[in-house]
């Protein structure tokens, strides 16, 4: 901030008047230029490969993570819960929030014994299949009567392809893009870059949540359809371009996105 003087006469109070604070000063100083130097990025700099192919790993599964139309499913859980045939709802939106805190907790104790990329891989994949199921259910509904047997079941069966869908969420996809992001993203950009990246979360978010009530008076099965699309994307995305982080250094890192 520029505030030398102040800066050490606050030093020289904090150490005592009797100290010599000649040497500790001139560390500081040193290791501010230093930070300041490493902070300073300019937008031309993100052309080179170990800048921009990490900050488009990092945004691509943050955009990917709200694709998936996962804020949709948990915003609108009774409403899709109803339209299945579940009478109780609410209790319903509840046992799939508690489910979502345990299959989260079960996470956290899988992400460094698994890794994070076959975590990511799984989690989108459980989600695509969990959604097959659900858009498949929801079609088959149109087609049938609303007193027969078959459309009880399929009520049923979209009821559990949503609970797969948040759990195989919970496991992966959830936790694990900003894990990455954390670990691939070099020091000198990680502030733009986390900045970009989250707000390009959350604008997607955003998208999401205000056209999944449209969308779903359009098409149940079509709404999860277009969601599963966006889950399989994430699969092949995250197995060819998400690399593995668990148990590597920074350096080990920043060296094998060059």
């Amino acid at each position: 901030m520029g505030m030398t003087d102040d800066f050490e006469s606050s030093l020289q109070v904090l150490r005592g008047f009797d100290t010599d604070i000649t040497v500790e000063v001139n560390e500081i100083k040193r290791s501010v230029a230093s930070s300041n130097r490493r902070a300073a990025i300019r937008f031309s700099d993100l052309k080179q490969r170990r800048y921009w192919f990490p900050l488009m790993i990092g945004i691509g599964l943050l955009v990917l993570q709200q694709l998936s139309g996962i804020n949709g499913v948990l915003f609108y859980s009774s409403n899709i819960f109803q339209t299945a045939g579940i009478s109780s709802s609410d209790a319903a939106t509840f046992g799939l929030g508690a489910i979502q805190v345990i299959a989260t907790a079960v996470s956290t104790w899988l992400v460094d014994k698994t890794g994070r990329r076959l975590l990511l891989i799984v989690s989108s994949a459980g989600m695509t299949i969990s959604l097959i199921v659900v858009a498949a259910s929801f079609f088959i509904k149109d087609y049938v009567e609303n007193s027969s047997s078959v459309y009880t079941a399929m009520g049923i069966l979209s009821v559990v392809g949503v609970v797969g869908m948040v759990i195989a969420f919970s496991l992966g996809m959830g936790p694990i893009p900003w894990i990455i992001m954390s670990e691939i993203l070099p020091v000198n950009i990680k502030g733009l870059a986390g900045s970009v990246a989250t707000l390009s979360n959350w604008f997607i978010a955003w998208v999401i949540t205000l056209t999944a009530p449209l969308l779903l008076a359009w098409s149940g099965g079509g709404t999860f359809t277009l969601y599963m699309v966006m889950c399989a994307a994430t699969v092949v995305f995250s197995a060819l371009l998400v690399p593995e982080t668990k148990g590597k250094t920074l350096e080990e890192i920043q060296f094998s996105l060059r």
